[in-house]
């Protein structure tokens, strides 16, 4: 079988394929809806786990919240009461002691600062000097309660969150401030109740860092000195106290992708910020990409099913009839079962159709063989006939030359006894010819030389004949003036051909293909020295009105040549192409354009 184009194209082009295709798209819109809803569900999952992480931050912040809120109240109690104790520095400390022990070591320093610097008044019972602290400059510039951080806190000796509140005498004058130190270990150390547990079960730290209104970080879970891996990387601190209660989702400063809930955790511009990992809300929801994997895999589903079903309902059966159809074209007038019993009664009609086509088109080709043998055998017959017809006026034309008595008249009918042979031979080729659209000229043209040479030559009269004919083949309008002016031809050089050298009168006769589609014929005689130009046979030059009548048929270029004690005839035509050779329905004929009557192929 051979394989067409289609053959070498890619799948897509294939029907399986495309109706696969076709049927996948017609499922895409509850993919798309299926997709739709999981994002939906995605969107409401992180909802959801920015809610819990809002509300385990909460949690989180809960024992630094209150440590803060109770060293703010506590702040606010000393700061109406300190007046008083000021004024006897060893009630101040020992009112201050007795405070800092109530505390259960939640405040690791309790110190009055008034605006002198001069603060003897602390949990330490020692002397300090903190005229020159920015904090105390900026309270006389704007007093109001604060929050510090101290690396490295002056009485307690450790990391502090410093809660400071203004203290004011009875006139509003202002005196100084009081500061509460609280540990950061207390403030980072574990949350209260210990973990957040997501509704899962599965336990995970919150991330949870304080910070005031400016930005400061106040204390973090992660320590002070990594609290910025795991803050937001593009967005400032200062900038969420605008608006601090939401959540929103940004990559960190460690690189990881992060939720994060911010709330205030005071009146006076504290707030803290919670995150976890975005991958939470998968672990507490299913992983985000679970969503998304059933309208996927539906998807692929559905083409599968859509090719198998397309490959086994349509593209075999369509195969099946293809591959017949190409064997059939091919020439395998064979016809097998399709074997499409299983297949849609479409096809089954199909399969009908293509049956009743084939076996009409192989009784039409019979039919058509038959009548063309039928023709060929009869135009043989017609050939035959004619030939045997010719030979007989031939026998006539020699019965006449043996009762005449003149040499001129026998001399005559000679030459028309060698041209109506000729034309024998011709329709003798004819009809033993193996088509009917073309004749081998080689063989042809061989006989036709032969049978001049067995009528011409005789005791005195011996040539040196030499043939070269080309595997030509010709139509039979061309093939028989043709085969006429090579007779005439010939029989002009056997009637001159003479040598001046020892040995016998050589004659080449040869017919050549020249180029892509003309062909030459030559022929070729040799001549004493000198010789006389050719008779005009009865006065009127007969042979050359012939050849030219001949070479006008063939549409044929004529040129002739002596030369070098030889006499040449050069016929170059075009080989008219089988194609366009007509039926040879009527073998002779006469044509208007031959002069004197002579007889033309039609």
């Amino acid at each position: 079988m051979t394989l067409s184009r289609h053959d070498k194209q890619p799948a897509f082009q294939r029907l399986g394929v495309r109706l696969a295709f076709a049927l996948g798209f017609a499922v895409l819109p509850l993919g798309v809806i299926s997709a739709l809803q999981s994002q939906s569900l995605i969107v409401e999952a992180r909802a959801r786990s920015a809610a819990t992480l809002m509300g385990e931050t909460l949690m989180a912040a809960g024992p630094a919240t209150r440590l803060i809120r109770s060293a703010r109240v506590t702040a606010e109690a000393l700061s109406v009461t300190v007046p008083e104790l000021a004024a006897n520095n060893k009630i101040c400390v020992a009112a201050l002691k007795q405070l800092q022990a109530r505390s259960d070591g939640a405040y690791s320093a309790i110190v009055f600062v008034p605006m002198s610097g001069d603060a003897q008044c602390n949990t330490n019972d020692m002397p300090m000097d903190l005229s020159k602290s920015p904090r105390l400059r900026q309270l006389a510039i704007d007093p109001k309660p604060d929050t510090v951080v101290f690396q490295n806190g002056r009485l307690s000796g450790t990391s502090v969150l410093a809660v400071g509140n203004p203290v004011f005498d009875q006139g509003g004058h202002l005196l100084g401030y009081v500061s509460i130190s609280i540990p950061h270990r207390l403030l980072n150390g574990p949350l209260d109740p210990g973990e957040a547990r997501m509704p899962s079960g599965t336990q995970r730290q919150v991330s949870l860092t304080v910070f005031d209104e400016k930005g400061t970080v106040l204390t973090s879970t992660a320590g002070l000195d990594d609290a910025n891996t795991l803050l937001p990387r593009d967005v400032a601190l200062a900038s969420l106290v605008e608006n601090p209660i939401r959540t929103f989702t940004a990559t960190a400063n460690d690189g990881n992708e992060r939720i994060f809930a911010v709330f205030p955790l005071a009146d006076d511009g504290i707030l803290a910020i919670g995150s976890w990992p975005l991958h939470i809300a998968g672990d507490a929801y299913g992983m985000w990409i679970e969503p998304y994997l059933m309208p996927i895999l539906t998807g692929l589903g559905s083409f599968l099913v859509a090719l198998l079903a397309s490959e086994r309902l349509v593209a075999r059966h369509m195969r099946s009839l293809r591959r017949a159809i190409i064997n059939f074209a091919d020439g395998n007038h064979r016809i097998d079962d399709l074997n499409l019993n299983s297949a849609a009664i479409e096809f089954r009609d199909v399969e009908e159709a293509y049956l009743k086509m084939t076996y009409t088109i192989l009784r039409n080709e019979a039919e058509l063989e038959d009548m063309v043998h039928q023709r060929e055998v009869l135009l043989r017959e017609v050939h035959h006939r004619v030939k045997n017809n010719l030979q007989l006026i031939s026998s006539i034309i020699n019965m006449q030359m043996r009762q005449s008595h003149s040499p001129d008249a026998r001399i005559l009918m000679k030459g028309l006894q060698d041209r109506v042979m000729s034309l024998a031979t011709i329709h003798r080729g004819l009809y033993q010819t193996t088509g009917l659209a073309d004749v081998q000229a080689d063989e042809l043209l061989t006989d036709i030389v032969r049978q001049i040479l067995k009528m011409s030559t005789g005791p005195g009269r011996v040539y040196d004949v030499t043939t070269d004919f080309d595997d030509l083949r010709l139509t039979p309008d061309q093939a028989v003036p043709l085969s006429l002016l090579l007779t005439e031809a010939l029989t002009n050089a056997l009637k001159y051909a003479g040598t001046d050298r020892i040995g016998l009168p050589s004659i080449a006769i040869s017919l050549r293909r020249i180029g892509g589609a003309e062909a030459e014929l030559l022929v070729t005689n040799t001549v004493k020295a000198q010789p006389d130009l050719p008779p005009a046979e009865e006065g009127t030059r007969l042979g050359s009105k012939l050849l030219a009548a001949f070479g006008q048929q063939l549409a044929a270029r004529s040129v002739t040549t002596h030369a070098d004690g030889s006499y040449s005839l050069s016929v170059r035509f075009t080989v008219q192409s089988l194609m366009e050779g007509e039926a040879r329905t009527d073998p002779v004929a006469a044509s208007p354009d031959a002069p004197d009557g002579v007889a033309a192929q039609t």
